[in-house]
């Protein structure tokens, strides 16, 4: 406790989850970090819960991508959606 009373806050952490190369990477420490007693179990499920959300909306958007430039190269401009 601090000179109030108060407890002291955690750091705050970040990790990044922009890319599937960024998303094994952090997994990798998670569970390095869980098998070292470093990070609570809830926490690192929580973390690779997240993780595996965030890499499934990754491989969406890059199928739709796929998908649109594939649309593209048959129909040009005008696809069947349009």
């Amino acid at each position: 406790m601090n000179e109030y009373g108060e407890q002291p806050k955690k750091p705050r952490r970040a990790i990044k989850l922009s890319t599937p190369q960024e998303i094994r990477k952090a997994l990798s420490k998670v569970a390095n970090m869980a098998l070292n007693g470093e990070l609570e179990p809830k926490q690192a499920n929580v973390v690779i819960y997240a993780a595996n959300v965030i890499l499934g909306t990754i491989r969406t958007d890059e199928q739709q991508k796929k998908i649109d430039e594939l649309e593209k190269a048959i129909y040009g401009d005008k696809t069947p959606r349009s």
